[in-house]
């Protein structure tokens, strides 16, 4: 008579196959997406960033003092700062790419030092009655952080940001009747033909 052969349970070698391949396609995922690229730097956004920073200075070159002057550039500052970051999540969104992904992470964490920097400076230098050398110090820092986030994102973002700190770096040198001339030069030009490339190229 013949015996009955117990059922085969699944070999352990194979079990262990099969999580190896996940542990091994997990890690490609994983480093595939460190390596990538940040694409979703708003291209219009941008443009719009630089469309609001020439009303910024036009409303700025109109104010009897000086501290009225900085208060516009500073509302001027936040504002443009919200917008980036909403037209940000928005291309971020059209592209089904989340936004703070691995380079998107890298940029954020390499972009914001610059400008807390920035933002301390110009306390700094209000009180110590250097008012004029703040427009100067805002585009360079601004500069080095688009520089420096760039690093994660395409290739025309850190040109961008070296444009920024080469104009930054001049204006630290010229007359302070030259600041308005200049952050309209950087935060409104620089941002109006930048922005208007990346829509172009990478998207809107």
């Amino acid at each position: 008579m013949a015996s009955v052969q117990p059922i085969r349970a699944a070999r352990p070698e194979t079990v262990s196959l099969h999580t190896h391949a996940m542990d091994n396609l997990r890690f490609i995922r994983e480093t595939m997406e460190r390596a990538g690229s940040f694409t979703a730097v708003p291209g219009w956004g941008g443009f719009a960033m630089g469309v609001s920073a020439l009303a910024a200075a036009w409303i700025a070159s109109r104010q009897a003092s000086a501290d009225a002057w900085l208060i516009t550039w500073l509302a001027e500052g936040v504002f443009a700062i919200a917008l980036g970051a909403w037209a940000m999540r928005r291309k971020a969104e059209r592209g089904e790419v989340p936004l703070l992904s691995a380079p998107g992470r890298k940029f954020v964490w390499s972009f914001a030092p610059p400008l807390l920097v920035g933002a301390l400076l110009t306390l700094v230098l209000y009180r110590a009655g250097l008012s004029a050398a703040i427009p100067g110090t805002w585009l360079l820092l601004y500069g080095t952080g688009v520089v420096t986030g760039g690093a994660f994102s395409v290739r025309v973002v850190p040109v961008m940001g070296l444009c920024f700190m080469t104009l930054g770096a001049v204006a630290l040198f010229c007359p302070a009747s030259w600041n308005t001339a200049f952050l309209a030069a950087g935060f409104g030009g620089l941002h109006l033909i930048f922005g208007f490339i990346i829509a172009r190229r990478y998207g809107g």
